[in-house]
């Protein structure tokens, strides 16, 4: 059969555009028109034409001359990485966080909600809203709001089907209860691939376009972005590492497989061994994510128990990366979340088993790092889902159908 190919309406074109502009701004930095115009592609009178339009919404700004080819002085262009902040939201069993974020990742404002519990998710929900509705009404400059859920996360439907050791997490339908619940978008993601966007848009040292993040926290999870775009599945619901078996004769998991790798390397799975293990004193009444850190620290100080353990952790680890090297064949893996705290000792052990189990064409092609970011990958990345959407959809955030009188404040478009 043959396939009747539709040209894009001009208003697609013109949004895919003003996107490209975008990127090339977020990107580069300060550019002239000329420079946009030769890096896109597309003829001056375009990029005149849809820069006002930009420029008109305040969405861009011009910064006075710049040096151009042949020494020629231009005007030069950028996006304000001020002017635009952006709220993210991570749902991890235990741990709710909220921060804002201004357009270049950088953490304004960050804050743990009371530690969760089965019984206490609806309280947690209706705290989310509060806080979230406060910090909107707070700032003006806030345009969007990301949040990144547990996974597997059925995108379409909204809810996570699976989170282990917190069932009550099943029953938040995550669309029904946030999708319009604020005067500012909302975008929601599985958490791991949050956090491979925020290493994709922030980690400006890397610029790699193939990348995998690999979130050992409460859970086991991976992001990956193939050749700069997120691999997602049919229902967002793809690269779920945590439930792949690293042992088909292994320990049961919630999910009705056994050898799951979350349950071998995951902070709850951690905390589990080392209060049957007797390793940190009064664990059992710790966090996951304060009992790994004792852990971490004890091993640090040369006590040979915790060290033993922080290697067999790193061996489960491994096999995680064995999988996401075979399976994705990304150029750098990038470990994050609370199990990395294991620093170096932990690394060396997930590189030892990828260097016994990878053919060494793959493996001498993929770099393997602990996560660089500031602010935790997740929570950040909660906010690198929305500053994505504005990158893309600016028309979603401002009106840029025609030039009219400069606002001295951008206008901010509300849900409805």
């Amino acid at each position: 059969m043959r396939t009747i190919q539709t040209a894009p309406s001009q208003a697609k074109v013109s949004e895919s555009n003003r996107s490209r502009i975008l990127h090339h701004l977020f990107r580069n930095g300060i550019s002239s028109r000329a420079q946009i115009s030769k890096a896109l592609g597309l003829t001056p009178a375009a990029i005149t034409k849809i820069t006002a339009r930009l420029l008109d919404a305040g969405i861009i700004e011009e910064t006075g001359d710049i040096e151009g080819d042949k020494n020629r002085r231009s005007i030069g262009l950028r996006l304000d990485e001020s002017l635009f902040h952006f709220i993210g939201v991570k749902f991890a069993r235990s741990l709710v966080q909220i921060g804002v974020f201004d357009l270049a990742g950088t953490c304004i404002v960050l804050r743990d909600l009371p530690t969760v519990t089965n019984d206490t998710i609806p309280t947690t929900i209706r705290l989310v809203h509060a806080r979230v509705t406060a910090l909107i009404a707070a700032d003006s400059r806030i345009v969007a709001v990301g949040m990144a859920v547990p996974g597997p996360y059925l995108r379409t439907i909204g809810r996570t089907v699976l989170v282990s050791s917190m069932r009550a997490w099943r029953e938040v339908n995550f669309l029904s209860e946030f999708k319009h619940a604020f005067s500012v978008p909302v975008f929601i993601e599985q958490d791991a691939r949050a956090g491979a966007l925020a290493n994709y848009l922030f980690d400006r040292g890397s610029s790699c376009a193939n990348l995998a993040y690999y979130l050992i926290g409460e859970g086991v999870g991976l992001g990956v972005i193939d050749n700069g775009a997120l691999v997602n599945g049919m229902m967002g619901a793809a690269t779920e590492l945590g439930h792949i078996s690293i042992d088909i004769h292994g320990r049961p998991c919630e999910c009705g497989n056994v050898g799951c790798l979350e349950r071998y390397c995951s902070a709850v799975v951690i905390h589990e061994a080392i209060v049957s293990r007797d390793l940190v004193p009064d664990a059992r009444q710790l966090g996951h994510a304060e009992a790994c850190n004792a852990l971490f620290q004890l091993a640090d100080t040369g006590d040979a128990r915790a060290r033993l353990m922080v290697e067999e952790i790193g061996r489960y680890a491994g096999f995680g990366c064995v999988t996401i090297i075979n399976g994705y064949n990304p150029e750098r893996i990038v470990i994050g979340d609370i199990v990395a705290q294991g620093g170096q000792r932990l690394l060396h052990s997930i590189r030892e088993i990828v260097d016994e189990h990878v053919t060494p064409a793959l493996r001498d092609s993929t770099t393997i790092a602990l996560s660089t970011l500031h602010s935790d990958a997740v929570v950040c990345g909660a906010a690198a889902v929305a500053i994505i959407y504005f990158l893309d959809h600016p028309s979603m955030f401002f009106d840029v159908s025609a030039a009219s009188s400069s606002p001295d404040v951008p206008k901010r478009q509300h849900n409805q």
